[in-house]
């Protein structure tokens, strides 16, 4: 922001004489959380630190439908504001919500340039964010993207703007030397999870859900054919097996079903987030592509394999030793792309036998803790 537009924006009264970020001052603060369901998983980590800077302020999170439920039995966050963007009337209606909850700072976690416009107009004083989309003079504390995003896990990213705020506060340290990402989920949810699953299956079988999908990148999704291969085999294995995803997952699910000798079960599109977050809490494995659920998989400590071909899982893959990759990156690999130009080389690599092998090896680890 330059010196003119500050000083237009304090005689405005929108932004504070000084940037004034004394710990007693904050009593009320709005997170606006990422929009996908892995990155809200990845902040997680972010919103404890956060916790333990104001351990006595209120903290809501602003977060989309869906995305909402990862925060579901959070104890790091009081209040859950669902943002479902419907055209311009509801942006507005999200500023006045803003306003009338008299929020004395915001932090970004979306990038978004609507995200820093809805912090201005509800006129909270304090608004700290990445500066990108061109959004830093909305913002009393802008944030430069970090050198090394892309070199390492994208926990730290959310942890970094943390650390910028904690950098501005009196005689203030980072509270934990390891990133806390952890998600809850409750005895009554994982106990509805059990009824839903023993509603359509054997509840005394190994669990092994399925996840072959990807809303965001066909590119990222192992074969259907190849996940239908495996859920055979884990059938024939003893295992009870579920394919897991959204609704827009859905056809690929279906593809997979109709493929497969011993069809799974199917959930995909049939269960909330706050659902299938139960769900994979009770598995005994979950195997999935580069997609939300990997992420959900390592914060509730469910053993997790996810297969990489085109991302980078230096900076994507689960986070903490509940999560494994399987992966054979060709030359091309990570090329980030959505959809793949050549043969999928990177995907096609990684057959159902060695990821049926590392999944049984997984239930058989996940067994033996469990005894």
């Amino acid at each position: 922001m330059s010196g003119a537009q500050a000083s237009c924006l304090r005689c405005a009264g929108i932004l504070p004489a000084v940037f004034d970020l004394n710990p007693n001052a904050i009593n009320k603060i709005v997170v606006r959380a990422p929009n996908w369901v892995g990155d809200a998983v990845m902040s997680v980590a972010a919103f404890r630190e956060l916790r333990s800077l104001f351990p006595n302020a209120h903290l809501t999170v602003v977060s989309k439908p869906g995305t909402s439920d990862i925060f579901r039995d959070a104890d790091f966050v009081d209040e859950v504001l669902v943002y479902e963007r419907r055209g311009l009337s509801s942006v507005w209606q999200q500023v006045r919500a803003w306003k009338q909850r008299r929020f004395d700072l915001a932090l970004l976690f979306q990038n978004a340039f609507e995200a820093a416009a809805i912090s201005f107009l509800a006129r909270v004083p304090r608004r700290i964010g990445y500066d990108t989309e061109r959004r830093g003079f909305l913002l009393t504390h802008s944030v430069s993207s970090p050198s090394w995003k892309n070199e390492r896990h994208e926990i730290f990213y959310y942890l970094n703007l943390v650390g910028e705020l904690a950098r501005t506060l009196p005689g203030t340290q980072s509270a934990a030397p390891e990133p806390q990402f952890q998600i809850a989920v409750s005895a009554e949810r994982r106990e509805a999870a059990r009824k839903i699953l023993a509603a359509h299956a054997d509840a005394d079988k190994p669990l092994v859900l399925l996840c072959p999908g990807s809303v965001n990148s066909r590119a990222k999704r192992w074969p259907p054919e190849r996940y239908a291969s495996l859920a055979d085999q884990l059938s024939e294995w003893g295992a009870t097996v579920a394919l897991i995803g959204s609704p827009g997952e859905l056809e690929v699910s279906k593809q997979v079903l109709s493929l497969a000798r011993r069809p799974p079960v199917l959930f995909t599109g049939k269960t909330s987030v706050a659902e299938v977050t139960a769900l994979i809490s009770i598995a005994d494995v979950l195997v999935t592509n580069d997609t939300g659920p990997a992420h959900i998989g390592a914060a509730v400590e469910t053993p997790t394999l996810v297969i990489f071909g085109p991302t980078n899982p230096l900076t994507t893959r689960p986070y903490g030793p509940a999560g494994e990759i399987i992966r054979h990156p060709p030359d091309c690999a990570p090329c980030m792309l959505r959809d793949c130009p050549i043969d999928h080389r990177c995907m096609t690599a990684i057959t159902p036998e060695e990821v049926f092998a590392r999944t049984t090896q997984l239930i058989r680890r996940h067994e033996e803790v469990a005894v």
